[in-house]
């Protein structure tokens, strides 16, 4: 690759986070480039050299062994044919940029290609990378972070996380394992985190959120998702020593805690963003949401009315931050400034329990507790349609369609993604469905579709669709 093309490509951002080099290489194989991951995105990889130059180029220029690292196999540049390592994806968007999956099922749905009762019991989603699954789960009082084989659903390995979480909605783990460099990083219910050998299951490290780090087990237990940036694993243990920490990779050692940020965790997942060249870390706590940055500066926060619990991870699109909670909150929006954040707007027009919400298009998708899959203006805040459609649950999106999960019976549904208002094209019932769920509990792990495939659970129950036929 030409020296002029990585010019005019490059955008020099100073990015302050710290990450492993490594060589990258041409689809020739004979140019190299010393850098840096930063992310994937829309079939574009960002790197990120030793002196600091950002560079974005086409996944489908790199090599075949670059882009399967990346998880990306299209020469059009389609992000992440089975790769999905961490909860909501590459960007933590809960967007697929897959191509060429179906746009109707039978009438019975798609093919079910198999389905494991090996995970356990558990709210957790899966991460997919490598041929493999990982997912948490609990057997009998301990809970482990558990490896399938994703072509048959097969038992690799199980690793021990900590004592089993109990609770009325539900016993075991919540935590999506997020997979980077090698390695596994998964939180159990109490607050153990552990780094993991993503090979066989072996420990590297553990920590405790609560006896090392200061926080305190709320009423649903640890929920997040760990973030790993570079040699960073960024959690949110809250409490004194502060809210979010950032350890090593490589050890576990605690490289910062936001000390003047205190409060409680809460049930989000952090999201990494770079706003005008900055790279933060945006995080949603009961009274706050705040962009900290890559060392552990509080780079801006904004208040925020959350109630009981506030879960749903926050949405960044062109300088605009949006987040949205349950229990009578609804959702608010601010767009970034330096070292602030202006509101936009807050209404009760889209109020998220914990299915999570999509930005497709300028316009975000998500079911509202007042009983309405809805659909609003991101930018306005503004209501486009509702719809009660299958009731209340989780969404996913892949190649122009909403996967619409119903909490209650399980009922899958493929709906067009458009702003002229709900179209259920196909539907069916997810078959492989539990016994042992608590009283309480419902069908709370979100689908995930990735490498052709639609992954579904009901506590010990993962069950694995063909939605490319």
């Amino acid at each position: 690759m030409k020296n002029t093309t990585l010019a005019m490509l490059s955008l020099c951002l100073a990015l302050s986070a710290q990450a492993e080099i490594r060589t990258w290489k041409d689809a020739t194989g004979t140019h190299e480039i010393k850098a840096e991951l930063v992310g994937v995105k829309a079939g574009k990889v960002t790197l990120k050299r030793e002196n600091g130059t950002i560079i974005t180029l086409p996944v489908a220029s790199l090599s075949k062994e670059d882009q399967s690292l990346l998880g990306s196999a299209s020469a059009g540049g389609s992000a992440a044919a089975g790769e999905w390592p961490q909860w909501r994806g590459p960007n933590r968007d809960d967007i697929s940029t897959e191509t060429g999956l179906l746009k109707k099922w039978p009438a019975s749905g798609p093919k079910r290609t198999w389905v494991s009762e090996e995970a356990g019991l558990g709210y957790s989603g899966f991460a997919v990378s490598g041929g493999k699954i990982y997912t948490m789960g609990l057997f009998d009082a301990e809970e482990k972070v558990v490896c399938l084989d994703a072509a048959t659903g097969k038992k690799v390995w199980d690793s021990f996380v900590g004592a089993i979480y109990k609770n009325k909605w539900g016993d075991g783990p919540r935590c999506t394992p997020t997979v980077a460099g090698g390695k596994v990083y998964a939180i159990g219910g109490n607050g153990g985190l552990v780094c993991l050998d993503a090979a066989n299951g072996k420990q590297d490290w553990t920590k405790s959120l609560v006896k090392d780090l200061g926080g305190k087990v709320q009423g649903w237990g640890y929920t997040e998702s760990p973030l790993v940036e570079g040699d960073l694993v960024i959690v949110t243990p809250g409490g004194d020593k502060g809210a979010i920490a950032a350890l090593s990779t490589k050890t576990g050692k605690v490289e910062w805690q936001t000390k003047d940020i205190t409060e409680n965790a809460q049930y989000s997942s952090i999201i990494p963003i770079t706003h005008n060249g900055q790279r933060q870390f945006v995080q949603l706590l009961m009274n706050t949401i705040l962009g900290v940055s890559p060392k552990g500066e509080v780079l801006w926060k904004t208040d925020f009315p959350g109630k009981v619990a506030v879960i749903p991870t926050p949405i960044y699109s062109d300088g605009q931050v949006y987040v949205t909670a349950g229990y009578g909150v609804g959702c608010k929006a601010v767009k970034l400034g330096v070292g602030s954040a202006e509101e936009i707007y807050s209404n009760k027009n889209l109020e998220n329990h914990h299915g999570g919400v999509i930005l497709v298009d300028g316009l975000i998708y998500g079911h509202s507790n007042n009983g309405s899959w809805t659909c609003q203006d991101f930018k306005t805040g503004e209501v486009v349609w509702q719809d009660k459609g299958v009731g209340k649950g989780a969404v996913a999106y892949a190649d122009g369609m909403l996967y619409c999960q119903s909490e209650n019976d399980g009922t899958i549904a493929l709906v067009e993604a458009s702003k002229k208002g709900w179209n259920m094209v196909s539907s069916f019932k997810l078959e492989a469905q539990t016994s042992q769920r608590a009283k309480d509990g419902r069908i709370w792990t979100h689908p995930v579709v990735v490498g052709g495939k639609l992954y579904l659970r009901d506590q010990e129950f993962i069950s694995c669709y063909d939605v490319k036929g």
